[in-house]
Order: C-alpha cells, then sequence, then structure tokens
C-alpha cells in the first residue's frame, strides 16, 4: 500500500532535470554572475552551490554506512543519548562538592572539575569533593594546575573503592601537546621535549588499561576554534595533535588499541549551523581512518570520542543574552552531529563568574533538547541530506589535505615549532577580524543591531574587553566582538553622551531605510542615536538637530536628493556638528568638491569609521 501511495503521489509531481532548474535559474539572474551571485566561498576553501540533489550524491565513499559501523561518520553507536555536561571550578572542596551534587540533581549526568587553586590538593581533597557521589552513576572530568599528583590520587580513590572497572567512567584532561605547548610555549612539565610529560601520560596509560572507560589523553581542539581558526583548521590540526600522541606513545611500547582507547577529543561548536554538523561527521570518519592505518586488533579502537563545547569566540559581553541564543543553536548543531557530550557555557561566562540563573539556563538548553525535542531519540537525522553530505565530504576533504601538510613538516610539534600552526591560525583570526569590521560577518549586539540603550558595567566588562596581546609562537583565545566591545565601554567611560541625529528628508523610502541603517551604525559604538520619522524641509531638520544639540548629523535621503539637499545641510549647520551622508551617491565626488567627505554605507569598515568619529568628538 505505501509504495502505491508513493506512487500516485510522484505521478502528481513530474520530476524536475537539473537542467530545467538551472535554466530557471538563469532567467531568474537577468545575466548576473551565477557564480558571484549564487556560490558561496566559504572560509575552508571549497564552493557551497545554492542547491544539491541526488546525482551530487555520486562519487561519495563513505555513503551507506550505518550508525556504529566503520568509518563511523553516522556515529559511533547506534544512538544519540549525549551526556550532559557542567563544569565546576575546585577552589574549596567543600563548596565545589555541594554544587556537583546539586548540578547532578538538576539533570546533569557528566561532571567537570577543574582545579583552579594552586594550593596542593591532598587525598582528603579528594574525598571530600567525591562525597555522596556515586561514582558508577556520573561521568566525571578532571583538568587543572598540578594535575600529575591529582590523577593520582583520583585513581587512588578510585581503587581504593573496589569498583567494577567497567563502571568507571573518568576523563583526566592530560594534553602536553595543545593544551600547554601550543598556548604557552613550553610543555607543563618544563622539559623542552616533553619527556616528563609523555611519561606521565603513558604511566596513567598503563595503570588505567584495564579501565575500558577511562580516558587519558584529551586533544584541547576547542583552543584553534577559540583562537580564530577555520573549522577545517580546528578539524585538520586536532588531528594531527591527537596523531602524535599516537605516535609518541606507541613508540614508548604501548599497544594501538590502548593508546586509542585513551584518548578524548574537545571540539568547539560554533553558529556555522551546518557546517558544525559535518565537521563533527567529518571528524569521525577521518580519525577512524587514521588509526585504522596502524592495523588494530579491534576495529572499535578507530571510534572517535568526542566531547563538544559551546564557542567562546562568538559570546559578546554588550547585550550577553544573545549569548544563549548562540548556546541553543550551537547546542542543536553538536547534538544532531552526534557527540559523546556536550557542555553549553552560560551568558554570561565571557565577562563574569557565572551566576546560577545563567548556568541553569545552559544545562536547561540541553535537557529540552532531549526532553520536549527529543534530539537524543533519533541517530543522524542529517545523514542522506544532500547538502549536508556534501559538506562532510568537502570539509573531510580539505582537514585531510591539510593534515597531510602537517605530517609533511614532521606532524604537529614539528609544524607547531616551525611556526606554521599559528601562523596559520593567526592569518584566519584577521580575516574573521576584517569581516567583522565590515559587516560581513555578523555578532548580533556588537557590529548590527546593537542594544542602543544599553550602557554596560565597565567594573564587570572593562577587562573581557581587550584581546589579549600574543606574544611569540602561541595560540591566544579571543573574542570576535572585543574590538567593538573595547570601542564602546571607552564611550560609556569617557563621562560624555555623543548624539548622531537622523535627517531625514527627499524620498520618505529611502530616507527611513538609510536611517535604520545609520542608527545600527552609530549605536555600535555606544553613540546615542536620535531617529526621526520625516522633515519636510532642511531647514526644519537643521533646526531640529541643532536643538537636539547633535554632534553628528546624519543625512538620510535618496541619491537624487543627495547633490542638492547635502550642501544646504552643510551650510546651514555652520560647522556646528559633523556631517556624514548615509549612502554612497553617483554625485559623491561633486559633494566632496564642496568639502563633504564623511559617507558611511554597506561598504564601510564600520569599527574604523567608527573609531575615525570618536576621534573627531575628543573620545
Amino acid at each position: 500500500m505505501a509504495n502505491t501511495e508513493k506512487a500516485k503521489l510522484f505521478a502528481e509531481f513530474p520530476p524536475v532535470s537539473t537542467e530545467q532548474w538551472e535554466a530557471v535559474i538563469t532567467t531568474d539572474l537577468k545575466g548576473a554572475d551565477y557564480e558571484r551571485k549564487l556560490v558561496w566561498r566559504t572560509a575552508e576553501g571549497f564552493n557551497v552551490r545554492p542547491y544539491y540533489r541526488a546525482e551530487n550524491l555520486e562519487g561519495i565513499d563513505f555513503l551507506g554506512t550505518e550508525a556504529g559501523e566503520f568509518p563511523y561518520v553516522r556515529g559511533t553507536h547506534n544512538s544519540n543519548d549525549w551526556a550532559i555536561h557542567q563544569t565546576v571550578s575546585v577552589k574549596c572542596p567543600k563548596a565545589a562538592n555541594e554544587e556537583a551534587l546539586k548540578l547532578l540533581n538538576s539533570g546533569i549526568n557528566s561532571l567537570g572539575f577543574c582545579f583552579c587553586a594552586a594550593d596542593e590538593v591532598t587525598a582528603e581533597t579528594i574525598d571530600t569533593l567525591l562525597e555522596g557521589i556515586c561514582i558508577p552513576a556520573v561521568e566525571l572530568t578532571f583538568c587543572g594546575k598540578n594535575f600529575v599528583p591529582t590523577a593520582d590520587l583520583i585513581m587512588a580513590k578510585v581503587e581504593s573503592l573496589g569498583l567494577a572497572k567497567d563502571e568507571v567512567k573518568i576523563n583526566f584532561i592530560f594534553d602536553p601537546i595543545v593544551k600547554d605547548l601550543s598556548t604557552k610555549g613550553i610543555y607543563c612539565c618544563g622539559n623542552t621535549e616533553g619527556t616528563e610529560c609523555y611519561e606521565a601520560v603513558a604511566a596513567m596509560i598503563k595503570r588505567t588499561a584495564d579501565y575500558k572507560y577511562i580516558r587519558v589523553v584529551n586533544v584541547s581542539g576547542a583552543t584553534f576554534s577559540n583562537a580564530g581558526s577555520t573549522i577545517v583548521e580546528e578539524l585538520a590540526f586536532s588531528l594531527a595533535a591527537g596523531h602524535d600522541y599516537l605516535v609518541k606513545l606507541t613508540e614508548m611500547g604501548l599497544p594501538i588499541d590502548l593508546v586509542a582507547r585513551k584518548v578524548r577529543f574537545t571540539f568547539a561548536v560554533t553558529s556555522n549551523y551546518f557546517m558544525e554538523i559535518a565537521k563533527f561527521r567529518a571528524a569521525r570518519m577521518l580519525w577512524a581512518n587514521i588509526v585504522k592505518g596502524y592495523n588494530p586488533e579491534k576495529q572499535c579502537s578507530c571510534k572517535m570520542f568526542a566531547h563538544a563545547v559551546t564557542s567562546t569566540w562568538n559570546q559578546t559581553a554588550y547585550d550577553p543574552y544573545v549569548n544563549m541564543l548562540r548556546g541553543t543553536t550551537e547546542a542543536m548543531s553538536a547534538t544532531l552531529a552526534g557527540v559523546h557530550s556536550l557542555e553549553v557555557l552560560p551568558f554570561d561566562y565571557a565577562f563574569e563568574q557565572p551566576t546560577e540563573f545563567s548556568k541553569r539556563i545552559a544545562r536547561n538548553v540541553e535537557l529540552l533538547l532531549k526532553h520536549e525535542s527529543h534530539f537524543d531519540q533519533v541517530v543522524d537525522p542529517a545523514g542522506g541530506s544532500y547538502y549536508i553530505e556534501n559538506l562532510t565530504k568537502n570539509i573531510a576533504e580539505q582537514a585531510w589535505k591539510l593534515f597531510l601538510e602537517v605530517e609533511d613538516k614532521g606532524g604537529y610539534v614539528e609544524a607547531y615549532k616551525a611556526g606554521f600552526i599559528v601562523e596559520r591560525v593567526k592569518a584566519s583570526a584577521a580575516a574573521k577580524d576584517k569581516n567583522i569590521a565590515t559587516r560581513r560577518q555578523i555578532l548580533l549586539g556588537a557590529n548590527q543591531y546593537p542594544n542602543f540603550t544599553e550602557v554596560a558595567d565597565a567594573a564587570v566588562v572593562a577587562e573581557t574587553v581587550t584581546r589579549p596581546e600574543a606574544e611569540g609562537n602561541v595560540l591566544t583565545p579571543y573574542r570576535g566582538a572585543m574590538a567593538f566591545e573595547a570601542m564602546r565601554l571607552g564611550v560609556d567611560r569617557s563621562g560624555k553622551e555623543p548624539k548622531a541625529f537622523m535627517l531625514t528628508c527627499g524620498n520618505l523610502a529611502m530616507a527611513r531605510a538609510r536611517a535604520q541603517f545609520s542608527c545600527n551604525f552609530f549605536a555600535c559604538a555606544g553613540i546615542r542615536v536620535q531617529d526621526n520619522t520625516f522633515f519636510h524641509s532642511v531647514e526644519e531638520g537643521v533646526a531640529a538637530a541643532l536643538e537636539a544639540k547633535a554632534d553628528i548629523v546624519v543625512v538620510c535621503a535618496s541619491d537624487d536628493d543627495y547633490a542638492e539637499v547635502a550642501p544646504k545641510v552643510k551650510e546651514l549647520l555652520a560647522g556646528k556638528a559633523i556631517l556624514v551622508v548615509a549612502g554612497a551617491p553617483a554625485c559623491a565626488p561633486e559633494l566632496e568638491a564642496q568639502g563633504i567627505s564623511n559617507f558611511i554605507n554597506v561598504k564601510s569598515n564600520v569599527l574604523e569609521t567608527l573609531k575615525f568619529y570618536l576621534k573627531e568628538l575628543g573620545i
């Protein structure tokens, strides 16, 4: 019956060929260049077409496998029940324990403990920290300062409890290659070759060999993303670092099956929704093929253990509640892609110690996706999508190409020491910074659609808007909005309240459109904007601007009106305010000849333009 109904349904809709689609598109473009108008060139190095069809799946080798089957594109298990993770800072063990117990009663089933204090960790510290926590019922992750002796104490605690080894799920964040060397320029042990670090990792792997669910090595791939890398760079460099661990540890005599089972990857997940879904699918496939090259005895050793954490790079300190929305879409990408565990960062993570409210909202994002949206009930829902499968293929190809380039340089560590890793990430970060400055990349609340009336709490925000200066060959995480936020904070702290006045006249539709554009433009710097519906004459508009004591007067009209209107406004203002023309009119050269030199339009570098006007205003 189903097949019959299907046949009848499709009989009503005869097939449309690609040639027919292309013919209609060409007609609609009216001579415009197809490639420039409709094809998107990604920062990852490949083109994205405006649409995909079944024929675009031809030649994709990984299609046809199911979840739990090599190369694990569709997932490492026939399930999508990810672990909901949240991290507790350990400054006072008792307080951290109390917070952890509260989290476990709020839906969390994966706990992270980060030892922040420089104080020595003792067996009593671990006892206090884990009191009342049923270890078999929760996955535990430990990281922080002076970590080798801490990890030994944790294992001593686990061993003393006599738990079944298959019941213990623990992740130790040992990552001398990325977390230490790549961000500090030196291994945590101080040894220039990291010998002691690798020996400590090997010792812990041997100690936990019989514990199936204890991971020892963590590849901190999120470091690349939060320093401004592309998705392909994050994936390729993470794989290269992971491969370095395989090489070094197997050379120390450890079997590949054991080493591969002990590796965990942490990736950032950004707001690039579909690309992130494809990234995790590509990551599993590439890692599976890397491990397979070592001929492991068990194919399950090729499975990638992937933890995701929402991006810090695109969090904003101004209009911070938008971060809730970012965290939600990022969580959707990660869970649809299929990850082992996910941490949604609180919306205020970028600028203050997260509050109880922000932490509750963060974990409730995941709880909602599970219990109300049922994302955990479907494995790889993106599988078979012409678009996602092609993104997966393209990301995998570009990441593999970059991975091989790193390998040709001697592996991750050698490529890092040669400056290759940092140079690539810095170049990508600079490209992103330029895109943000010119609004080719939008960060809501920072470079577009700001909250006009918001004034930051300088005591809270001041230390978080200054971009850290990277000294030497190191990766330095930052936030993309920092340049705009620092500029706006300068205005908030200046003691001045500069005002931009919209002088709307001429063609009403153009005047309103340009007034709205200009309001958003100037408000990004914290300049107070005064919008106006319409003035019937230039004299009326200028009089209102002077009465409002405007520092900047923005003429908002049509291109045809500017030749007459702009000079008249300049004459009536008589230098009492900065005159700006909204748009890029054809008569701009004639206006410039009359001393009108300030223009803003969609091609403007918003950041540099605003800095110029603030300097003119003495801020």
